[in-house]
């Protein structure tokens, strides 16, 4: 069984998390911006159905990407060189997260609800969501959007109308992230697609104690607008 969470109930330690899902550790019926940010903060993240309560997650082992370690293909490579790609930064995040929230080919529904996005749309009206968008003569094709608090980015979702798109978008995070001193990227759980890019599982003991660090710089919240090619 998991605890049932009112408003005003603290998340409960990570470490009482089941293993069968892996991970899950509570259960609620609201989702704002205080409760995500203290979640993030603590390594937990919600995840769950159109029709389901708000479900939070810590599974161990946790997929990261360390910023240094990105892995770039040939054929990548060759996308960001000359498929003509321009990734713009934050100006366009309802649009990102409308595109992340259509059903995937092969699966019945999405994960992110009505009130997900409107929870993440204030996570980024208050200037802890960000998105990378991947444009092609004026089409928005891929991108993804996450979550920062101090130096700690939390991947969310991505999504690619085009051969590359989203992995366009992603290099371009990773760049971004290293110039503002950003080590480590939060995926979540293990996916092809990660891993093909340099991500990898670690113990979630060695993901707290990284996050409890990168949590604590002082990084002030706002919008991370500007073009990046």
């Amino acid at each position: 069984m998991i605890p049932w969470l009112e408003s005003a109930d603290p998340l409960p330690p990570v470490e009482s998390a089941l293993k069968v899902p892996n991970g899950l550790l509570a259960a609620s019926d609201h989702l704002d911006v205080e409760r995500l940010i203290a979640a993030y903060q603590r390594g937990i993240f919600p995840w769950y159905g159109a029709d389901d309560p708000v479900l939070w997650w810590s599974p161990d082992p946790r997929m990261v990407l360390h910023c240094d370690e990105l892995r770039v293909s040939r054929s990548l490579a060759k996308s960001l060189r000359n498929k003509g790609f321009e990734v713009r930064i934050d100006s366009s995040f309802p649009a990102v997260l409308k595109k992340c929230s259509e059903p995937r080919k092969g699966e019945p529904g999405t994960w992110l609800s009505r009130d997900m996005q409107a929870a993440y749309l204030a996570l980024h009206e208050a200037g802890y969501a960000h998105c990378f968008e991947t444009w092609r003569e004026n089409e928005l094709v891929g991108g993804l959007y996450g979550v920062a608090i101090g130096r700690m980015f939390y991947g969310e979702s991505m999504f690619s109308r085009q051969t590359d798109a989203s992995k366009v978008a992603l290099v371009t995070l990773v760049a971004f992230l290293k110039n503002r001193g950003f080590p480590l990227i939060d995926c979540q759980m293990h996916t092809p697609l990660l891993a093909s890019l340099g991500a990898r599982e670690i113990p979630r003991r060695a993901f707290l104690r990284a996050l409890s660090t990168l949590v604590n710089y002082v990084e002030p919240p706002g919008q991370w607008t500007r073009v990046a090619t």
